[in-house]
Parts: C-alpha cells; sequence; structure tokens
C-alpha cells in the first residue's frame, strides 16, 4: 500500500508529495557519482602504468645520487724516483802537515779559497832547518874538493907508474882513495838532498785543485804531524747529495741517470747526475745510499740538505686527476663503482703526480670505472647512477 502524507495549509490549495520518489533520485545521483568517481581513478592508474619513466620513475630515482666517472686505461708515466739527503763535497780531502811540524808563520789561504794543485796554503817556520841545510851544502863542497885531491894523486902516479917510480899496489890505493872520496860527495849532497825534502815539507800545500772548505790552523800556531787537518778541500769544487733509497728504488737506479737537486729553502734546482750506488743495503734500514753529482755553486754549501728527483725511466700505469684521489688514517685510495652501480673503496699506492694528474702505482688495472668527485659524500656499498666521462 502506498504511503502518502497530505499536508493541509492555510490555503484552500491542497499539496500531496511523494517521498518515495525523492529517495530514488538520491540514490540514482549517488550511483552515478560512484560510477564517475571509479572511472577517474582508473583513468589515472591507467596513465602512470603506461608512463614508467615519467614522473613516477623519476621520483624513485631520486634517491640515488649521480656520479661522474671514468675509465683511465694505461698510459706512458715518466718514472721519477724522489730521494733526500745532506750534501757533501764529492771528494772531501784533508790536508795536513806532512813533516816534522812546527810554528806557523804564514796563512796565505782562507775557506772558500779556490787553490790549484800544489799551491802553498800555509808555512812553517823553517830557520833551524835552514841553518842544518848551509852546513850540509858546505860538507858538499868539501867532499867535492877531497874528491878532487884524490883524483889529481890518482893521475900523477898514473904518470909515474911508466918510468917506474911508483908501484902497482902505490896505485891501486890512489885509485880506492879517489873512488871513496867521490862516495863521501855522493853522501854529502844524499844528506842535503833530504834535509831540503823535509824543509820543503814545513809548506802545507794543495794536493789537488778545488776549493778550500774550511781552515783549522792560524798563525804562531804550533804544528806537527799528529796536529790533523789544517785545512779541507772539495776536489774541483765538485759537491754530492747523499741519498737513502729503498731496495725497491734501487732497483730503477743506475750510475748516469740524470737528477734535479734542489737545496732546501731555494727555488731553484741544479741539474746533476748519478755517480755511485752502494754495492750493499742496510739490514736495519733496509735502505741503500746514492750519490748525485752536482757541479759547484755558491749556494750548495756542505752540510746542508736537499731533495733529488731521479730520472728512472717510464712506465705504463692509470693516470687520475687528483680529484679522484682521497687519503685518510688508512691511505691513499678511490671509489670504483661496480657492475651492480654500487661503490666499492680501492687502497692505492700512488706513484708520480705532475700537471698531467697523479699515476696509480698499484691498486688498479685502469678497467675500474673510478669516481672523478664527490668521493667525500660517497660510502661503500651505496648505489649510484653512473654518468661516464672521457678519460683525460
Amino acid at each position: 500500500m502506498m504511503n502518502r502524507e497530505t499536508t493541509i495549509y492555510a490555503t484552500d490549495d491542497l499539496v500531496v508529495v511523494d517521498r518515495s520518489r525523492r529517495r530514488r533520485w538520491i540514490i540514482i545521483i549517488s550511483v552515478a557519482a560512484f560510477v564517475l568517481a571509479m572511472i577517474a581513478l582508473a583513468m589515472f592508474t591507467g596513465k602512470n602504468a603506461a608512463e614508467p619513466d615519467g614522473a613516477g620513475a623519476q621520483s624513485a630515482q631520486g634517491q640515488v645520487p649521480s656520479v661522474t666517472v671514468v675509465v683511465p686505461g694505461r698510459s706512458q708515466v715518466g718514472r721519477t724516483i724522489s730521494a733526500s739527503g745532506p750534501l757533501a763535497a764529492r771528494r772531501d780531502q784533508p790536508v795536513g802537515i806532512a813533516g816534522q811540524g812546527g810554528r806557523v808563520v804564514r796563512v796565505l789561504v782562507d775557506a772558500g779559497s779556490w787553490v790549484r794543485a800544489g799551491q802553498v796554503l800555509a808555512v812553517v817556520d823553517r830557520s833551524v832547518q835552514a841553518q842544518q841545510a848551509a852546513q850540509l851544502a858546505a860538507q858538499v863542497e868539501a867532499a867535492r874538493a877531497n874528491a878532487a885531491l884524490a883524483q889529481s894523486n890518482y893521475d900523477r902516479a898514473l904518470a909515474l907508474q911508466g918510468r917506474g917510480f911508483v908501484s902497482k899496489a902505490e896505485i891501486d890505493s890512489k885509485k880506492a882513495t879517489r873512488d871513496a872520496a867521490n862516495a863521501q860527495v855522493r853522501v854529502a849532497q844524499a844528506v842535503l838532498g833530504a834535509t831540503r825534502a823535509q824543509i820543503g815539507q814545513l809548506n802545507v800545500t794543495a794536493p789537488a785543485s778545488g776549493l778550500i772548505l774550511s781552515r783549522s790552523v792560524e798563525v804562531g800556531q804550533i804544528v806537527s804531524s799528529g796536529s790533523g787537518a789544517l785545512f779541507r778541500l772539495a776536489e774541483g769544487g765538485q759537491m754530492e747529495l747523499q741519498a737513502q733509497l729503498s731496495q725497491q728504488d734501487l732497483a730503477f737506479i743506475h750510475t748516469g741517470m740524470p737528477a734535479s737537486v734542489t737545496p732546501v729553502g731555494s727555488d731553484r734546482s741544479y741539474a746533476g747526475s748519478v755517480w755511485q750506488i752502494a754495492p750493499v743495503i742496510d739490514a736495519q734500514s733496509r735502505l741503500g745510499a746514492v750519490r748525485i753529482t752536482v757541479p759547484y755553486d755558491s749556494a750548495i754549501r756542505p752540510g746542508g740538505f736537499a731533495e733529488a728527483k731521479i730520472g728512472a725511466g717510464s712506465t705504463t700505469a692509470p693516470v687520475l686527476p687528483q680529484s679522484a684521489v682521497l687519503s685518510d688514517e688508512d691511505g691513499n685510495y678511490v671509489y670504483v663503482v661496480n657492475a651492480k652501480h654500487e661503490v666499492e673503496r680501492r687502497g692505492i699506492k700512488i706513484g708520480e703526480i705532475n700537471d698531467s694528474g697523479v699515476s696509480i702505482a698499484t691498486g688498479l688495472s685502469g678497467n675500474e670505472s673510478v669516481v672523478l668527485s664527490a668521493g667525500p659524500f660517497l660510502n661503500p656499498g651505496q648505489k649510484v647512477a653512473p654518468k661516464r666521462q672521457k678519460a683525460p
């Protein structure tokens, strides 16, 4: 039975309202709104599914950092071995007194003087020795006079022997006397020569041409053969750097290799060469000595300290920009990106460093994808989006 509601107003008109029809329209509108909402949702979902590389993918990738990588390969790199050590004279010669010594009366050179071989450096008093030499010279003259007299006697005896006035025995005696007199002359001359040689030793002379490094004698000083070195001489003025190298580096060094020597505190380098390599390695330090000769220069002073770079041929190695190489308390390292796009730490040993970059002695083969920069902001195992850049 249909429900009808009759409402009577003040007017005389009668209005009848059907509530069942109103409820039906409300249901229809609600269903239509729901259907429209489902259609809109389906359209939105389909659009996202049709565009996997669009905004949704971009949102997902926003969590993966993008890094620039390079595959360095291997390049020809000049091998340079660095070393350091003290400077010294290549041939440091001590010069002392060779004779019996005495009081120094003159010193003719000072430290920093250039001298030639045989040049007199200092003179020792020789007044006593000079008198002895004069006495010996007189003895030589006396011996010569005796020898001349003996020769005359022998000649006269020979002249008289033909007349029968002199016997054969007397002739032999005269001859022996003459020979003894001549021998006495030679003895006196030898003694005089020895004395004069001793006087010559009172001069302190340079054993070779070179530079006087130090002077340890003054006028009035009493010197003898036990006084030690009075001067120190650098033969030819040549200097050297005495460097210590590891056993590994020594394997690449040979005599004649060029080297560049830079004294500490100087901005100038000097060309030198390796002239001696130690035949043994110290058992404690595992280091061997390498001596680098350097021509004389006033800025190179024995006792100073210098650094050297020795050109030791060439090798092939990966070369990276300095921004790719990192370091911490564990040493030098780089970050590489593996096939899974994950970051890996790789420990390395640095070789040469120059304008073209840093050569990697060990740790890389050259085929890895190495992160060029942003390394400090990455962590091992982190996913990244690598962007490859051409190797320098």
